[in-house]
């Protein structure tokens, strides 16, 4: 017998949105890392907002819907804002149940500039860490440093003298016989962008250098820092992320090429980390010689160099960290920052999974 096709709204509802959740979907165990991570962050989210005054978005939802862009790999935050209209799951990952209304695009940007202002995306981020340490997924001794480029949200027509204020010609830019540099020239849709290649035979370009420190074991974020494109920019993030390490025993550190530099080494050494850099002999003479080399453990640290590159791979498929849409060092450090959070809640819930 054929049914049929008509519509018979009921005057009561009785379901809640985590009823449309399969008890075994992956969301279910970064939901409750996320939590973990907020309750921790009260009062850092507490002291965000002003005491008096008409009430805002809740932060826990708002960090909870940012988390969920970077995940599922959401183009804008008002295609995000539609999705929470109609997507059961994303309504309830972020805390809204059947009846919440969902606030504008609009005003969960203008809610979102506060995280920036407040450092609230790097809390969120060591947050993170805490909840890997409590679960013993870190090594607290054995770890890699690497950067990568960030494309900027700006053309390379933007690109021009600083004095020169007029609109830039129609058409591709021409930059033949012209010699460029910072302390002449600047973007001028972004200025906190730099002209930057990182390596000979490649084309420059208009980016920031985003840097991660990750433990040997499962090729967790632990660290990140982002920074303006230079040549020294590596060597100082890096050295940095290690001052910052907590505890007094010896670490150890695995890079590339690039770290093999005396000012890395030596600065390494003082902070009581033993630098596992790879050795660059060409033309050149290494700063790491047979004290380190001799060691298993450098042979350990270069062979897991490589997992440094996952969290890399991970933010630059169909996420931010490939060409950021924002613009601004703060803007772009703490997009990243969320990038790599997301990234740290996805793996853990892997591992626990497994």
């Amino acid at each position: 017998m054929r049914s049929p096709d008509t519509e018979q709204p009921s005057l009561f509802s009785y379901s809640q949105t985590t009823d449309f959740v399969p008890a075994d979907h992956p969301l279910r165990r970064i939901r409750s890392l996320v939590d973990g991570a907020l309750e921790s962050m009260d009062g850092t989210l507490t002291v965000s907002y002003s005491h008096t005054g008409r009430p805002g978005i809740a932060p826990e939802r708002l960090i909870r819907a940012l988390l969920l862009q970077i995940l599922y790999s959401i183009r804008s935050e008002r295609q995000l804002v539609e999705q929470l209209r109609y997507n059961m799951l994303f309504r309830w990952f972020v805390g809204l149940s059947l009846d919440d209304a969902v606030w504008d695009a609009t005003t969960f940007t203008k809610n979102r500039q506060r995280f920036i202002d407040g450092a609230v995306t790097g809390r969120l981020l060591d947050a993170v860490v805490d909840q890997a340490r409590q679960r013993r997924l870190l090594s607290e001794q054995h770890f890699c440093v690497d950067g990568t480029l960030i494309d900027a949200w700006a053309s390379m027509g933007s690109y021009r003298r600083k004095d020169e204020d007029d609109e830039p010609p129609n058409g591709p830019p021409d930059f033949k016989g012209e010699v460029r540099r910072s302390d002449t020239h600047e973007c001028k849709t972004d200025p906190d962008a730099r002209l930057y290649k990182k390596a000979k035979g490649q084309p420059s370009r208009l980016c920031y250098i985003g840097h991660v420190l990750t433990d040997n074991r499962h090729a967790l974020v632990v660290d990140a820092e982002t920074t303006h494109a230079s040549g020294t920019a590596e060597v100082d993030a890096a050295l940095a992320m290690l001052d910052r390490r907590p505890g007094r025993r010896r670490l150890t550190v695995g890079a590339d090429k690039n770290y093999d530099q005396q000012r890395f080494v030596e600065g390494a050494r003082k902070a009581r980390v033993t630098p596992h850099v790879a050795r660059n002999n060409k033309g050149r003479r290494s700063a790491i010689d047979a004290r380190t080399t001799r060691h298993v453990g450098y042979a350990k640290s270069i062979n897991a160099r490589h997992r440094v590159e996952t969290p890399f791979g991970w933010g630059k498929y169909a996420r931010p960290l490939k060409q950021t849409m924002r613009r601004g060092l703060d803007r772009v450090a703490a997009q990243a920052k969320l990038v790599f959070a997301s990234y740290n809640l996805m793996r853990m819930a892997a591992l626990e999974a497994a």
